[in-house]
């Protein structure tokens, strides 16, 4: 008997299952090492270095004196940072800016989602003028805006006081006057981005899930909060950190502004503050630890940043 003979009826014979092709294991694994490497050695010269050096500088006495050479360097420790968080204005600076840029946050993401809406009820020559508006504010350099803004609230000059009938009021003599008016700026040059990356994704909503809300009798402001903010908010986080980032380390804005953090520093920031200690007062030392103290943050903020795009990527 043969062995086909022997096999059942309607039997079928599986193939053997192929074997794994071998890749070479020391090529493929450097690959893509050797393909970012140009772009970690430039990130190494223009970021790792300069960290470094900030770090070192902080934990040094380092002011005019051991700049110019007439005293040696020496070893502080953490003695810059003791000073630091043991002066009162330290943390008042760092108050004012988190709450500064909470509030820029906040009205930024606000007007950029409002506008970002509106763009998707106008007609196509409103929508392309406000376009071309907000990418103009986006694209004006941040010293240009600021001093525009200064020119118009000006007491004596500016058209805005006249408008409104406030005489020779002086926005930035007040400190919670000279805030606002830097807030507005912020928010000018900043709703451009929240409102192009918003609108994106409000287009990319099915219109029949905006269409069935209407049908069903929710308001507009029901629509946005039930329907459109679960949708965009994926975009949403994204927009908010990077607007967290930036606005946490303002400079420009409040240096030009109001004159370099207001009167008696009633309007500094943490950029401003370190600014000021480093080359104002010449104290190097303590401007590098305030510099590290802001990246420690920032980084924290990235952090989470990173985090949360991974699961965003990871449930889409």
């Amino acid at each position: 008997m043969t062995l086909t003979a022997t096999k059942k009826a309607g039997a079928v014979e599986t193939p053997p299952a192929p074997r794994a092709s071998r890749r070479p294991r020391g090529r493929s694994g450097w690959t893509p090492w050797l393909y970012l490497l140009p772009a970690l050695v430039v990130l190494g010269g223009l970021l790792v270095y300069p960290i470094y050096q900030l770090g070192l500088i902080s934990f040094l006495e380092y002011t005019q004196a051991q700049v110019s050479g007439g005293e040696p360097t020496s070893f502080q420790g953490f003695g810059n940072y003791t000073a630091l968080f043991s002066d009162p204005q330290f943390w008042q600076v760092l108050l004012a800016t988190i709450l500064f840029a909470a509030a820029c946050v906040v009205a930024t993401l606000a007007v950029g989602c409002a506008l970002a809406v509106l763009l998707t009820r106008v007609r196509a020559v409103p929508r392309l003028a406000l376009m071309l508006a907000a990418l103009a504010a986006w694209a004006t350099p941040a010293v240009t805006g600021s001093t525009v803004w200064v020119f118009l609230f000006d007491p004596d000059h500016g058209p805005v006081n006249r408008l409104l009938g406030l005489g020779d009021f002086s926005w930035t003599y007040g400190r919670y006057s000279a805030f606002a008016l830097v807030l507005f700026e912020v928010v000018w040059c900043s709703f451009p981005f929240v409102m192009v990356t918003v609108y994106a994704g409000v287009k990319a909503i099915p219109s029949e899930v905006l269409e069935a809300a209407a049908l069903d009798g929710a308001s507009q402001w029901r629509i946005w909060r039930s329907v459109m903010a679960p949708m965009l908010r994926p975009i949403l986080v994204v927009v908010t950190i990077q607007s967290i980032i930036w606005d946490f380390k303002l400079f420009t804005q409040i240096y030009v502004m109001t004159a370099g953090g207001g009167i008696a520093g009633q309007n500094l920031v943490l950029n401003v503050y370190a600014y000021q200690k480093a080359f104002a007062s010449s104290q190097y030392s303590l401007g590098s630890a305030i510099g590290v103290v802001m990246l420690l943050i920032l980084l924290a903020v990235t952090l989470v940043y990173l985090r949360l795009l991974r699961r965003q990527g990871e449930e889409l």
